[in-house]
């Protein structure tokens, strides 16, 4: 009798006849000798069939199976320390569940990356780019776990907004129903309201931003987890934003060992990620930028070149504080001993991969949140439910946005964000 088990959990069957049901990823022959490389979505496995083990019909067959059909493979499970799983499949029978067109567009060979965007649906099939959407799986699982345990509950803001919650004209406008309304670009405001209500929550869902960027580290879809908290001040936020980045890195360095070194990820670095992290003023920062040579000012917003220079003088993500407030969202709260900046952050990851989280301290006097938005001319109609969150039970609260996809692009070591997501959606692409 067969047992039915994933690839994922061949360890625990060592020495048992078994039945994987899945994928032909690969196959090579050496005269009497196949190799059938399988895939089933938990992992990948070997299976190798004798020609003087088998049926002549069920080797000959083999010999037919086109890349990507969809098979059972019965066999004996055995130890094998050349693989990277540690086992393979000594091959009783395989049986095809459906033969797959042999004309598969995504061959072993090298396809160049607009190519492989364009067969996104076909190329997560492959060992890497699944191992970046199981790791993705897995920071997604660690988040909610993480604020699960420390008293967070999680509240869905609408994706459909009447106005701007960062006062920004990169918005994507739609027809509501003969209204002009905007896909949200971030869940905070609504964050704030329902801080108010349960204390500490966190929202964790796609926000969008129609800017026509077409860097690495930029789509116009993507996904935020954005914790409040009420009676939060600017040094409780940052607080937990460490706790938070360092409980996900090492729980995931932990449990994806194997999709790690399948992506040949060196963890070293991602294994310095602990508590408390460095911190280093917008002004500081700037004046060791101009020290280094680079052509930058006071209010001057930082670049990528600027961010990774700033990451390489720490050996771990680091703060930079106090940023100038006509640089950031009106909502931030000015600090009171230099009110031309702001008790916010923005937490940069190492090796490059810049902005991870962006976080603040919120305004909440009602009087000084009106003169900001009056500042930046915002109607206070729309915005009316906000300032009442001013009016009844006020206080100091905090919060800030961690991005999914530069987080997993990180921890995965890759260069391209676009990776990180099942489907991408960025400047030129919404196919597939």
């Amino acid at each position: 009798m067969y047992k039915d088990i994933t690839i994922a959990k061949v360890q625990d069957f060592e020495g048992d006849k078994i039945r994987i049901k899945g994928w032909l990823y690969n196959k090579r022959s050496s005269g009497k000798i196949q190799f059938l490389q399988v895939r089933d979505g938990s992992g990948f496995i070997q299976g190798v069939m004798m020609k003087k083990h088998v049926s002549e019909e069920v080797f000959e067959l083999c010999k037919t199976i086109s890349q990507e059909s969809s098979i059972e493979v019965l066999g004996t499970l055995q130890k094998d320390d050349r693989s990277t799983l540690g086992f393979e499949i000594f091959v009783d029978e395989v049986k095809v569940i459906h033969l797959a067109d042999d004309d598969y567009p995504i061959s072993l060979k090298e396809h160049g990356t607009d190519f492989l965007m364009e067969n996104r649906h076909l190329w997560m099939r492959t060992p890497k780019q699944n191992a970046i959407l199981r790791i993705r799986d897995e920071v997604n699982f660690t988040i909610r776990e993480f604020f699960r345990k420390e008293g967070f509950i999680l509240t869905e803001p609408p994706i459909i907004t009447p106005a701007s919650c960062e006062g920004t004209t990169d918005l994507f406008e739609i027809d509501y129903f003969g209204e002009k309304v905007y896909l949200s670009q971030t869940g905070q405001l609504y964050a704030e309201a329902t801080a108010m209500a349960f204390n500490k929550v966190y929202t964790f869902g796609p926000t969008f931003r129609a800017e026509k960027s077409k860097t690495r580290k930029h789509m116009n879809e993507f996904w935020m987890v954005e914790p409040e908290m009420a009676f939060a001040d600017f040094e409780d936020n940052m607080k937990v934003q460490e706790n938070f980045v360092e409980y996900v890195i090492q729980k995931v360095i932990k449990t994806m060992k194997r999709e790690l070194q399948v992506l040949e990820r060196d963890t070293g670095a991602l294994e310095r990620v602990k508590a408390p992290f460095p911190r280093i003023t917008y002004t500081d920062a700037i004046e060791m930028l101009q020290k280094a040579g680079y052509e930058i000012n006071w209010g001057d917003d930082f670049g990528a070149p600027h961010e990774t220079y700033i990451a390489e003088q720490y050996d771990k993500p680091v703060f930079i504080t106090h940023f100038p407030a006509e640089m950031k969202a009106f909502y931030m709260q000015p600090d009171p001993k230099d009110p031309k900046v702001i008790l916010g952050s923005d937490l940069i990851a190492p090796e490059g991969y810049g902005e991870i989280i962006g976080g603040s301290e919120r305004i909440h006097d009602k009087e000084l949140l009106l003169e900001k938005m009056k500042q930046e001319g915002l109607p206070t109609e729309v915005y009316q439910w906000y300032v009442d969150l001013r009016k009844y039970g006020s206080v100091p609260h905090s919060g800030f946005g961690l991005g999914l996809e530069r987080t997993v692009s990180w921890i995965c070591g890759i260069d391209h964000i676009r990776q990180s997501i099942p489907f991408a959606r960025t400047l030129n692409r919404v196919y597939p």
